[in-house]
């Protein structure tokens, strides 16, 4: 097991009440525990998708993290502790976390939970998942009743999506998510049609 840094520690969630999307990655980064903020690693592409698929309408960097909830967003962990990887987590901590998560999500109401992986999705929902090759999305399951749409993990690590692939998925979650907001207000943050 990693040894953290003295300095890190549990990253605040970013969160307000009726915010439209809830991102909810897997769990902090060494890098992303030691600086206070998330998806601060240098190759992870969270926030430069955020602005390209016009979610927000300002480029933000991990430091800003905190701004998310102005544009109608929120971000989370299902597991607060940081690590080098997932394999270094263990099931008791998905369970204790998706029994967090769902209290978060009946507190905060967002309109669409966003996990960022599809690892996720996988351990959260194995009977939604059977034995077909599970496809990045809208999805049935839903989460304290409230959609759940599933993205690629946005790491630098992840070699299965391509930055273009990764940007037509963003874009895919705003178009879903707004669909409704859509019909009755047009933000000034929907950039692209």
């Amino acid at each position: 097991m990693t040894v953290l840094p003295k300095q890190a520690r549990p990253l605040p969630d970013r969160l307000s009440a009726g915010a439209h999307i809830l991102f909810v990655g897997i769990n902090p980064g060494i890098r992303s525990a030691t600086v206070g903020h998330h998806f601060a690693g240098p190759s992870n592409r969270f926030w430069k998708l955020l602005f390209a698929s016009g979610l927000i309408g300002e480029q933000l960097t991990y430091e800003q993290d905190w701004k998310l909830p102005e544009w109608g967003l929120g971000l989370t962990n299902i597991i607060s502790r940081s690590s080098v990887g997932i394999d270094e987590l263990n099931p008791e901590e998905y369970r204790v976390g998706l029994a967090a998560l769902e209290r978060k999500i009946r507190r905060y109401r967002p309109r669409t939970v966003a996990f960022l992986g599809v690892t996720i999705y996988r351990i959260l929902f194995p009977h939604e998942n059977g034995e077909r090759l599970f496809a990045v999305g809208p999805t049935e399951a839903r989460l304290a009743g409230v959609p759940v749409f599933v993205l690629p993990n946005p790491s630098g690590r992840n070699a299965h999506y391509s930055y273009e692939e990764m940007l037509r998925i963003f874009i895919l979650l705003r178009k879903h998510a707004y669909a409704s907001a859509r019909r009755r207000i047009r933000p000034h943050y929907f950039l692209l049609p």
